[in-house]
């Protein structure tokens, strides 16, 4: 992989991350565009490494909650920085559980599953629609409402199905106000995503070769950079209720990913 195809494939982890369009789904487009013949494994990894790069955006938009969540914590005390830590522990649940026993096949998945990536894609662009017609309210993210979260979160572990845009959409429908459904739904993710990078480097899984490692540090860089950018655009797209749109561009891709699967 080159230096030029590791940034684009960054730059699209950063934007798709956030935005609600399926970063692995796009990313798996992207590599089949570009002749990537990673085998599933490696094809993964890579991805592992762009998911960390936005995870770490995550943390540099939302750095004053994730203090202020540490800070509460070692208060010791069942105050609202508690609740909230409870409540992402309980949405991680789900996609741990699967992660954990379904891990040979979800990796399966990678590699240009292009058919897959197009139906996954028009089913985030369902979600997405009837996110986007749900009536707005103020409401908090509940203990029931983060394990239904995360079940949605556990789901979108397949290519084409978008994370954000699901557990978003999961949350808009369940009455949770707009804005604490997307920051719910980027900061749920990170312990995930970190998690994975501990375990992976424990195992060995993320064993690059020398010459791999310029093009796989200037992908982390454009996925970190075009992360900050989408994050913060994301925010307020959503408290905007302009998610349509990129309903619109789900079900457009989607139909031609499978289009292009059946015919060629």
């Amino acid at each position: 992989m080159t230096i030029i195809e590791s940034i684009v494939l960054g730059v699209i982890q950063g934007l798709t991350e956030f935005l609600p369009v399926s970063s692995s789904g796009h990313l798996e487009l992207t590599k089949v565009i570009l002749g990537d013949t990673s085998i599933p494994e490696e094809s993964l990894a890579f991805t592992v490494v762009l998911h960390f790069a936005t995870a770490l955006s995550t943390l540099v938009i939302f750095r004053r909650e994730v203090f202020e969540i540490f800070k509460g914590l070692f208060q010791f005390k069942w105050n609202e920085e508690s609740k909230f830590s409870l409540k992402i522990i309980i949405s991680m649940i789900p996609a741990v559980f699967v992660g954990l026993l379904f891990e040979k096949q979800l990796e399966s998945f990678f590699g240009g599953k292009i058919l897959l990536v197009g139906v996954m894609l028009l089913l985030t662009a369902i979600l997405l629609l009837l996110a986007d017609k749900a009536k707005q309210t103020n409401k908090k993210v509940s203990l029931s409402n983060a394990l239904i979260i995360g079940v949605s979160q556990a789901i979108a572990m397949l290519p084409g199905i978008s994370r954000s845009g699901a557990t978003i959409s999961t949350s808009v429908l369940l009455g949770v106000d707009r804005t604490k459904a997307a920051r719910f739904s980027f900061l749920m993710v990170v312990p995930l995503i970190f998690g994975k990078i501990s375990k992976d480097l424990l195992s060995g899984n993320l064993n690059f070769q020398s010459s791999e490692i310029i093009p796989i540090t200037a992908g982390f860089i454009a996925a970190f950079i075009s992360g900050l950018i989408a994050c913060n655009w994301m925010i307020s797209l959503v408290k905007k209720s302009k998610l349509s749109y990129f309903s619109l561009y789900c079900a457009i891709i989607g139909v031609i990913a499978i289009s292009y699967e059946l015919l060629k």
